[in-house]
């Protein structure tokens, strides 16, 4: 039975070719089932609408993998105690401080840190020069959300303007649950 992958992505979407329109291709290709929508009012969201989206899309498409972008990580945030989902693997990429001051997005913070991501294998990836993360706040997010986390040098905010086209490492680690799934049958 083939997995299936929600993509969450960020303020403004992530649209090719950024490493999430990618991601879902290269998915397809190795035969997931990707569900990768446009959140509501991509470039000024709102809290309650990602929220009500997201819910719909989970009852609905019931993922086994969720990958979040940014913003993505923090509607994941409000939303994920809502949810009646146990997924196999969550991937954080690229979150935004607690108290982040974009007015177009003041509706999402500050963000609930939740005490159950509802997954059963969890990885953060954060950026040594992320201008809406510190190293600092990402290894103090890491640690309240108590999962591991990969650090990437110079990789700014991980996404299409810093350069990250293909992000390799997270199809990867999608790729190697299941191969380790496969090789237990």
């Amino acid at each position: 039975m083939a997995k299936k992958v929600l993509i969450l992505h960020g303020w403004g979407g992530s649209v090719y070719p950024h490493w999430q329109a990618h991601l879902a291709r290269d998915l397809i290709q190795e035969n997931y089932v990707v569900s990768f929508p446009a959140l509501p009012n991509m470039d000024f969201p709102k809290l309650e609408e990602w929220k009500a989206f997201i819910k719909k899309e989970v009852e609905h498409f019931a993922p086994n993998i969720v990958v979040c972008h940014s913003l993505g990580n923090i509607a994941w945030f409000h939303v994920v105690e809502e949810l009646d989902i146990t997924l196999d693997k969550l991937m954080l990429v690229a979150p935004v401080r607690q108290n982040c001051a974009i007015e177009e997005l003041s509706s999402f913070f500050p963000y609930p840190i939740p005490s159950d991501l509802k997954s059963r294998e969890v990885i953060m990836a954060a950026s040594d020069n992320d201008p809406y993360l510190s190293i600092e706040e990402a290894i103090a997010l890491q640690q309240k959300l108590n999962v591991g986390m990969k650090i990437m040098e110079n990789a700014g905010h991980i996404n299409a303007q810093s350069g990250f086209g293909k992000l390799d490492c997270a199809l990867d680690w999608i790729k190697r649950e299941i191969e380790c799934e496969e090789s237990r049958s």
